[in-house]
C-alpha cells in the first residue's frame, strides 16, 4: 500500500454534513434573535470548530457562542446529524484500505460521540480502526494534536497521509510530516487547499480512490432479489438503494430480463401477450441470451469498479420459472447459462417469500399481467417450489425474508441480511 496509516476529515471528506449544520447553526441563531447569514457563510461552519464559527463569522461574543452552541445541538443530535450521507465511494475506499492492514482513523474537530453516532449509523465503525473527536464540553481543539492522536504510536510520518478537504487539515498534516491529501470535492474554497501546501488534491472520491489504492479497486457486492410476482421486489430495492447510498456506496440497480438495450428489447419479446405461442425452450433460451449480455454490459464492470450491483431477479429466477415452472430441468437451464455465470454470480440473493393469495390480490391492483403473471396456479405452485428447493440448496447465499408483513418490518430484514453482507 501507498501509506501504513490513513487519517480522515470527517465532515467535507467522509461525509455530506452541510445541511444539518447549517440549519442546526441557523436555528440556534434565529432563537437567540441574531440574523441568519447566507449560504455561502453557514457552509463555512462545516469542519471548524463551532466556537469559532458563531464568533468569527456571526460577531458573537465567547458568551454568546456558547449560547448559541447550547441552541445548535438541541437541533443538530436528534435531528441535523442524520441530514447527512456518506460520500458515494467513499466507504468502498475505508473498506479496501481497512482490508489491505493499513491503518484507518478519523480525525476530526466534531465531538467525539457525534463521530462514533454516525460511524455506527452509517455502518462504516467497522472500517475504522480509531474515531478522534473532540470532548462534548470543548470548543476547539489543535488539529495536530487529533492527527497525533489518530496516528498508531511510532508510524513514521511518510508512512502517513491525511486525507481533508479544509486549510486545517492540510497545515496541520505538513506540520507534522505527513502527506497531505485534499478533497475539493468538500467544502474547500477556490485554490484554499492547493494554497495551504496540499502535496495532491482530488476534485472527487473516484479520483482520490484510484491514487490512494494504487489503481487496485476492490471487487464490489452483486445482490439479487428474488421471488413470485406480487412480493414487493421493486419497493425494496428502492429502499435498498437509498441505504446503501447513504452509507456511501455507489450502487447500480438493474434487471431481468433487461438492463441494457440488447436485454431489453429481448424482455419485451418474451413478456408481451403477442408471443403467447412461444415454446418454453425458446423462452428459456431468451432468458439465457438476455442475461449474458447483461452480464458483460452492466453487471460484470459495475463490480470491476466496486460499485454494489442490485438485480431485480438473476439465474434463481430462471430455475424457478423454466426448470420448475415449465419443467425444463435444472440442468439444461444451468448449462444454458453456462456463459453469463461463469463471469459473475451473486454474492446475496434476497428470497422474498409471499403466499399466493395475497401476490394475486397486489397484482390485481397494479399495470396489465404480462404473459408470465397471466399463467395458471398449478405453474406458480411449481414455481414457489423451485424456489424453496434453492433456498434449502444454499442458505449462506440465499436469505429467505417474509414478504407478508408491512414494508418497514420488510426492509428490516432486508437490510439486516445486507449489512452482515457488508
Amino acid at each position: 500500500m501507498k501509506f501504513d496509516a490513513y487519517l480522515f476529515d470527517f465532515d467535507g471528506t467522509v461525509a455530506e454534513t452541510g445541511e444539518g449544520i447549517r440549519k442546526s447553526a441557523a436555528y440556534a441563531l434565529e432563537r437567540m434573535g441574531r440574523p441568519v447569514p447566507e449560504k455561502a457563510v453557514l457552509d463555512r461552519f462545516i469542519g471548524p470548530p463551532l466556537h469559532d464559527s458563531f464568533m468569527n463569522l456571526c460577531g458573537l461574543s465567547d458568551d454568546e457562542a456558547d449560547r448559541a452552541i447550547a441552541l445548535y445541538r438541541e437541533r443538530y443530535v436528534d435531528i441535523g446529524l442524520y441530514e447527512s450521507y456518506i460520500y458515494p465511494g467513499v466507504a468502498a475506499l475505508l473498506k479496501a484500505l481497512h482490508q489491505s492492514g493499513a491503518h484507518v482513523a478519523v480525525a476530526s474537530a466534531k465531538p467525539q460521540f457525534m463521530l462514533e453516532r454516525l460511524a455506527a449509523h452509517y455502518g462504516i465503525d467497522r472500517y475504522l480502526d480509531v474515531i478522534v473527536g473532540i470532548g462534548a464540553e470543548r470548543h476547539s481543539a489543535d488539529k495536530r494534536d487529533l492527527i497525533l492522536r489518530a496516528l498508531p504510536a511510532g508510524t513514521a510520518p511518510e508512512r502517513a497521509c491525511m486525507v481533508g478537504d479544509r486549510c486545517f487539515d492540510i497545515e496541520a498534516a505538513k506540520a507534522l510530516g505527513l502527506c497531505a491529501v485534499g478533497a475539493d470535492y468538500g467544502y474547500s474554497l477556490p485554490g484554499e487547499l492547493a494554497g495551504a501546501g496540499a502535496d495532491v488534491v482530488f476534485d472527487d472520491v473516484a479520483a482520490m480512490r484510484e491514487w490512494l489504492l494504487e489503481g487496485k479497486a476492490p471487487r464490489g457486492l452483486f445482490i439479487s432479489l428474488e421471488g413470485s410476482d406480487g412480493c414487493g421486489k421493486s419497493t425494496q430495492i428502492a429502499l435498498l438503494k437509498e441505504w446503501l447510498e447513504k452509507r456511501g456506496y455507489e450502487t447500480v440497480l438493474t434487471r431481468e430480463p433487461g438492463g441494457c438495450p440488447i436485454s431489453e428489447r429481448i424482455r419485451e419479446v418474451i413478456l408481451s401477450l403477442d408471443s403467447k405461442g412461444m415454446s418454453d425452450e425458446c423462452e428459456a433460451l431468451l432468458y439465457a441470451a438476455s442475461r449474458v449480455e447483461h452480464v458483460r454490459e452492466v453487471i460484470e464492470p459495475a463490480l470491476k469498479c466496486g460499485k454494489i450491483v442490485i438485480c431485480d431477479r438473476f439465474l434463481d429466477s430462471s430455475i424457478a420459472y423454466q426448470a420448475y415452472g415449465r419443467e425444463l430441468g435444472e440442468g439444461f437451464i444451468r448449462q444454458i447459462n453456462e456463459p453469463a455465470v461463469r463471469r459473475v454470480f451473486p454474492d446475496l440473493t434476497l428470497l422474498l417469500e409471499l403466499n399466493r393469495s395475497d401476490a394475486r390480490r397486489r397484482l390485481a391492483k397494479g399495470a396489465p399481467l404480462d404473459r408470465l403473471e397471466i399463467e395458471k396456479e398449478d405453474f406458480f405452485s411449481r414455481v414457489q417450489a423451485g424456489y424453496e428447493a434453492l433456498a434449502e440448496a444454499e442458505p449462506e447465499r440465499i436469505v429467505r425474508v417474509d414478504a407478508g408483513r408491512p414494508i418497514e418490518a420488510v426492509f428490516e430484514s432486508v437490510s439486516a441480511a445486507v449489512e452482515a453482507r457488508l
